[in-house]
């Protein structure tokens, strides 16, 4: 019998409030900077075959990759499962994972005796070792030049903790404070998803709640495929671009087909470039889950974050290529790849729904690694710096936002200089950045790190300034990434978009790092002349840039700014 409609959607918030109580608790209990603060973790609740039921708030290009985790663990370990177990597992070809720094921490949920449920948490982590600090070696040419790979295993055996693995662990990592304080902050959150799930079974009966997790996985389906109805079918194609890594960068292609026919999409990443040399190969569970993501975002339906909405969407990718690498390519920055894959996708379904998709931003975060040692201790700083967005059908592109692949945050200012030794100089944004349009992209952000140890090497993952931000619709595209490094002897140098070995830097260095900004939406001749003259007065645009991308004529009149209409008009006329 299935669930009554009330029912089901008490049970579905019920279970979103679980998975948010994961995310909660991990904020609440990690120790570094990249989880705590950036936010780069993710929480999921699975029903007992590990489909996800509910995830937290944090990256949605996790979307849907805890199934394919789980479900290898489920075939290779379900003779061993006890009440009390948890599961540790980071690498990308023995156990499904997305790249080595991204641990996943998982417990099977028990009710009466029985298996009900799953918990699961991923966590990027400060380092997992390999031939670079903070474990994203753009330089890696095989993936165990990337850091501690982690099969399978048992963080917890009913209930007794590995302690084994837990000195393996911290000898092989170079921050095992903030590791081991990580992955506690994980089996935390898990067992109190554990706690909240029983409650559910207490309240509901275990064998109720396995029919409603069936009926929520269907309802979610039909959802998405009522969405899909609407869609016109057709191929709908694009081709995006990463710039490359090191000083003579090789580009990467992503060229993608969504198909829509019915009730159904297909994503077919045909033509891709092959896997690269280097750290950016996408594991094919991560490719996965940005498609689900990118798809996702543009659904109007309150659809529930559940594995039922994926049965509608097939992904397909040649093996070998960027965004489905076989064994051993590397794949520590595979971030980059994973944002372009949403952005090509964005290019895509603009076609078919174009008041739905913005143009395109900032690029996903940029990667900054800052290493030091201090008292002969390792400080590794690392965050995952978000910009802005392109304008849309509506609005302008919002600045200082996450890129909708991650809801992840900023590091505060305070927070960097309180730990490390660090200043951040400047920290804003760029007027005269945004693409002009009918709707101007959002604004390019600056960021800037003083070095104020003695030595640190530095490490940057970017990306958008050979390729930079396309607008659409006749808007114009954004401004291009750029890193500069300033000496303290007054040297200045670019550096590329993609490091593929860290640099050394010293006490008094600066290291300036302009993001992307976001692309225009529709001619900007179109925009609003109040809304140009106000970007003026806001300092966003000069009056240069008003007259000469959007065909506005601003003077000052006495102390005010205001818009000459008849030679506007002349200019708007031609």
């Amino acid at each position: 019998m299935r669930t009554e409609k009330f029912k089901l959607e008490v049970i579905r918030n019920a279970l979103e409030m679980i998975a948010e109580e994961l995310t909660l608790t991990i904020i609440r209990t990690g120790y570094s900077n990249i989880v705590r603060d950036s936010l780069d973790f993710s929480t999921a609740v699975c029903d007992k075959q590990g489909r996800t039921l509910a995830q937290g708030l944090c990256t949605p290009m996790h979307m849907g990759a805890f199934e394919d985790a789980l479900a290898l663990l489920i075939k290779n370990e379900s003779a061993n499962f006890n009440d009390g177990d948890v599961f540790i597992m980071n690498d990308p070809y023995a156990a499904a994972g997305q790249h080595l720094p991204d641990i996943y921490v998982v417990k099977p949920v028990y009710y009466d005796g029985a298996l009900v449920g799953w918990a699961a948490t991923l966590a990027h982590h400060s380092d997992v070792g390999g031939i670079v600090a903070g474990s994203n070696a753009l330089g890696a040419t095989e993936i165990w030049q990337e850091g501690l790979r982690i099969p399978i295993l048992k963080l917890y055996d009913a209930g007794r903790r590995n302690q084994t693995l837990i000195e393996l662990i911290k000898l092989n990592v170079r921050t095992p404070e903030w590791v081991i304080g990580d992955l506690e902050a994980q089996v935390a959150a898990c067992h109190t998803a554990d706690k909240s799930f029983k409650r559910l079974c207490d309240r509901y009966g275990a064998s109720g709640l396995e029919q409603t997790f069936d009926d929520l996985h269907d309802y979610a389906q039909a959802l998405i495929e009522a969405e899909l109805l609407e869609i016109p079918d057709g191929v709908y194609r694009f081709t995006d671009h990463i710039d490359g890594i090191g000083e003579n960068p090789q580009p990467v292609t992503l060229v993608v087909a969504v198909t829509v026919s019915g009730n159904r999409i297909k994503v077919d990443w045909s033509g891709t470039t092959a896997q690269v040399a280097g750290g950016i190969n996408s594991p094919f569970p991560f490719s996965k889950a940005c498609a689900y993501a990118a798809i996702r975002s543009v659904m109007a339906s309150d659809i529930p974050n559940c594995h039922g909405y994926t049965r509608a969407i097939d992904v397909y990718a040649p093996e070998g290529t960027v965004v489905r690498p076989l064994s051993p390519a590397a794949c520590g920055a595979r971030g980059i790849t994973g944002y372009r894959q949403i952005d090509c996708l964005f290019g895509a379904l603009s076609q078919a729904l174009p008041e739905k998709v913005a143009a395109d931003g900032s690029g996903g975060s940029t990667l900054p690694t800052i290493s030091m040692y201090v008292g002969g201790k390792a400080l590794i700083f690392c965050e995952t710096l978000m910009g802005t967005g392109g304008g849309t059908a509506i609005s302008d592109g919002q600045e200082g936002v996450a890129h909708i692949g991650a809801n992840q945050s900023n590091v505060p200012v305070e927070m960097i200089e309180q730990t490390y030794p660090i200043r951040i100089e400047e920290y804003g944004y760029i007027s005269n950045s945004g693409g002009p349009g009918r709707h101007r992209g959002g604004m390019a952000i600056r960021r800037s790190y003083r070095f104020l140890s003695e030595t640190a090497t530095l490490n940057v993952r970017s990306d958008k300034r050979a390729y930079p931000p396309h607008g659409l619709f006749g808007g114009m595209g954004g401004r291009p990434s750029m890193n500069i490094l300033q000496r303290a002897t007054g040297e200045k140098e670019t550096l590329p978009v993609m490091l593929k070995e860290p640099i050394t830097v010293f006490k008094g260095d600066l290291f300036i790092h302009d993001m992307a900004s976001g692309g225009g939406y529709g001619p900007a001749h179109e925009r609003s002349v109040d809304q140009v003259l106000e970007d003026v007065r806001l300092g966003n645009i000069s009056i240069e840039s008003a007259q000469s991308a959007y065909k506005v004529v601003i003077g000052n009149v006495g102390k005010k700014l205001e818009i000459d209409y008849a030679e506007t008009y002349k200019l708007r006329s031609n």
